[in-house]
């Protein structure tokens, strides 16, 4: 029989440390017997303790004096603190499949948590019996009710099957609701993203990261920044999706080309095409525009940005205002394309209407299509026709009545008489 504890003990490989481990047989005996147990159901733990330290306490008057004098400890600190070695914490479901295991090479056990103070902490999350996560740490805290597993301290947890890394000073794993839950001082590591944040929430089932306050992502592929409070992150789709309002920058060569804001936003890093809703606002730097529009698509491999409502592009150096139903503007080629109730206006309130309007930046060129209405302010006259092309800024507009043989009016509006003294 003892030669089948002692086998028994090397297997479980767990030594215990404690102030009357080595004065009293009946803890020899406990020991053994809690090891057994703790191998099985790790829940009975704090049960086993207690039997423990009442044996200790009937062990006798001379076994508590020595304790006191010896080793300087009170009964209280002796009951409340034990030191493990080479732990292993185990949790199963209904049917016996895991739900994570912790390795330590040491712990302590106080009575306020199942372990505390572990050392080099190596762990498994699982999920329908498969590893949906690795975690390490060089120390942490760890306590487990049968329902969560909670870890505190410099963790590190790692997906082995996508690749995602999370940093963080606090853990908590929720099986039953196939959550992971990082939070403190986050930063998330991928091949496609980097980010920080206040709490990363990992759906484990459905592959969904959500990042919670202060967030600031970097995506690789298109070279993009995005702060927000709340980014969710959807792994498998490859998607970034902000419900908050946020603001972006967009890189090239590691400098900043264009920078943009909406109250939502949806980023496909696959297809490198954002989409931006609800008072979304585009900043370029070159070309100098701003465009302004409710919903806003802009696919960030070609450089188009397109509008299906209502738009307002700005330029920002030649103060032209261009307006329109709908817009796309090829920022390579540096030319707009307007539909529908398109007014451009100039800085001394000259403008042109017109159905549709093409904007050649780099030339500083109008070419108006449709119902065309040209007006200036000094000297004041207006023009009417089917086709217009010129410089708005130097009020330098040609109109014609275009293929339909359409008559070209003019008007011309004389000055107020001035009054005489």
């Amino acid at each position: 029989m003892r030669h089948q504890q002692d086998r028994q003990i090397a297997k479980i490989n767990l030594r215990f440390m404690g102030g009357t481990t080595n004065q009293s047989p009946h803890f020899h005996y406990l020991s053994f017997l809690s090891f057994k147990l703790i191998k099985s159901k790790w829940y009975y733990l704090p049960l086993t303790l207690i039997l423990m330290m009442s044996l200790a306490a009937c062990s006798g008057k001379s076994l508590k004096n020595s304790q006191q004098n010896n080793q300087g400890t009170s009964a209280g600190d002796s009951e409340s603190n034990l030191t493990f070695f080479d732990v292993t914490l185990e949790q199963a479901d209904e049917v016996g499949q895991p739900l994570w295991k912790v390795k330590a090479k040491k712990a302590r056990y106080t009575k306020e948590k199942e372990i505390g103070q572990a050392e080099s902490p190596y762990g498994e999350l699982y999920q329908d019996g498969k590893i949906v996560y690795q975690i390490k740490a060089d120390q942490a805290d760890i306590e487990q009710d049968g329902k969560r597993l909670f870890l505190k301290g410099k963790i590190l947890a790692t997906d082995p099957n996508n690749g995602v890394v999370l940093q963080g000073n606090e853990m908590e794993w929720r099986p039953k609701e196939y959550l992971l839950i990082v939070r403190n001082q986050i930063n998330g590591k991928h091949k496609q993203l980097r980010a920080v944040a206040q709490e990363a929430r990992v759906n484990t089932r459905k592959q969904v990261v959500d990042f919670v306050g202060k967030v600031v992502a970097n995506s690789t592929e298109p070279q993009l920044q995005m702060r927000t409070e709340h980014l969710i992150w959807q792994i498998k789709q490859e998607k970034l999706i902000g419900d908050r309002p946020l603001q972006f920058e967009r890189y090239k060569n590691n400098q900043i080309t264009d920078r943009g804001r909406g109250n939502s936003a949806e980023v496909n890093l696959k297809t490198q095409i954002a989409t931006i809703k609800q008072n979304a606002q585009a900043d370029l730097l070159d070309p100098p525009v701003q465009i302004l529009s409710n919903t806003m698509t802009w696919d960030m491999n070609t450089e188009n940005v397109k509008t299906n409502s209502p738009v307002r592009v700005f330029h920002r150096v030649e103060k032209l205002t261009v307006t329109g139903n709908q817009a796309e503007m090829k920022i390579p080629q540096k030319t707009v394309y307007l539909v529908g109730n398109v007014n451009a206006v100039g800085q001394r309130r000259q403008s042109l209407k017109s159905q549709n309007l093409t904007w050649y930046l780099d030339k500083k060129l109008l070419e108006a299509q449709g119902n065309v209405v040209y007006r200036q302010a000094s000297p004041a006259l207006t023009f009417n026709g089917d086709t217009a092309v010129g410089n708005l800024e130097t009020e330098n507009i040609v109109v014609s009545g275009g293929k339909t043989g359409g008559r070209v009016v003019t008007e011309i509006i004389p000055e107020s008489p001035k009054p005489k003294n």
